[in-house]
């Protein structure tokens, strides 16, 4: 994919090299990031490539800038007001690299009008299903686990499409906007998606996630085409790879969303009511005409895994977990399967 460039020119040199090393490690970013820590080199390399968006320290921002083959810029601010740039948007400086490049491109989804990356040249994005018409499953314990461990060799994300997520309450934290503002988005029609969605991605252990929406009516409400149009604009524009749906029966259209999925894991227990339970969401499938999706249901029995903490601690003992071990190995067997056949 031949991404946008984005420059961040910094005369302090650690922050402008460290910052940049960091973002490009992330291989969802929707644009490559080049270090700058003079004007001059700015302006060299200006005369030989386009830059889309121009991250500068309000030390660094001279007159000149203006004139240079830069689509937006953005001040990279030390929290002194200077009146001189206040036409231009700004970020804090002294702030995580997540957030400092989550506000950029929250800026840049704000045009009316953006360039978008070009095209993704690689396989179709692997959409896999976790759902289970059985409660008390460790379903999302599963997807988040599942997600981990596929996101060291590949760029994954992650979305939580259940009424009652949980995940502001797990992760101890506050989210701005969520996935039901993306939702909001898409009935607007509003522009930009694709980098508005950017500016929302979190990331942990490697595994980018959007927000969950906190009000159930925002999954109850949102249908098929707008979670269509949302799945195919990550497909089209991102670097994802693989996107992994957490699905819960509040989602409208449910099994029309499965039938998008190319694998769905199905944690089942074995007592008669679960039993029970599958064969019923199996007959309506019959019912349906949705046969060839259970050729796609991967039925499993999931170990039982105890971990009490919460946040980032809670994920990294997934992987270590019982149920760590469960996941790599069946991702083992799935990938031989694959090359067999």
């Amino acid at each position: 994919m031949q991404k946008n460039i984005l420059a961040v020119c910094d005369m302090e040199e650690s922050y402008a090299y460290n910052f940049v090393e960091y973002i490009n490690q992330k291989r969802s970013m929707p644009f490559e990031v080049q270090a700058f820590t003079n004007v001059e080199k700015l302006a060299e390399f200006c005369q030989e490539s386009r830059i889309e968006i121009l991250l500068i320290s309000d030390k660094a921002m001279k007159e000149e800038i203006k004139s240079l083959n830069v689509g937006k810029i953005i001040i990279l601010s030390e929290g002194i007001y200077d009146p001189n740039l206040e036409q231009y948007p700004s970020v804090y400086k002294y702030q995580s690299s997540d957030t400092v490049i989550r506000e950029v491109l929250s800026c840049y989804g704000v045009e009316n009008i953006a360039v978008m990356p070009g095209s993704v040249t690689r396989q179709a994005t692997e959409i896999i299903g976790v759902y289970s018409p059985v409660g008390r499953a460790a379903k999302t314990s599963f997807a988040l686990t599942l997600g981990q461990v596929l996101a060291r060799e590949k760029v994954v994300l992650y979305l939580n499409m259940e009424e009652y997520s949980g995940f502001e309450q797990l992760m101890g934290c506050t989210y701005e906007r969520t996935i039901g503002d993306l939702i909001y988005y898409i009935r607007q029609g509003s522009p930009n998606l694709f980098y508005k969605m950017s500016s929302m991605v979190q990331s942990i252990n490697n595994l980018d996630y959007l927000p969950p929406s906190l009000s159930p009516m925002d999954i109850q409400n949102t249908t098929y085409e707008e979670w269509m149009t949302l799945l195919n604009e990550i497909s089209k524009n991102s670097s994802y790879e693989t996107i992994i749906l957490d699905l819960g029966d509040g989602v409208s259209d449910l099994y029309a969303l499965l039938n998008e999925c190319s694998k769905i894991y199905m944690p089942i227990r074995n007592d008669v009511m679960s039993t029970s339970k599958i064969r019923h969401f199996e007959h309506i499938l019959a019912m349906w005409n949705y046969e060839e999706m259970i050729k796609n249901i991967r039925k499993i029995k999931l170990p039982y895994h105890h971990v009490q903490k919460t946040g980032k601690a809670y994920m990294d003992e997934l992987i270590w977990s019982e149920m760590g071990d469960y996941v790599k190995e069946l991702i083992r067997k799935d990938k031989k399967k694959s090359d067999e056949g």
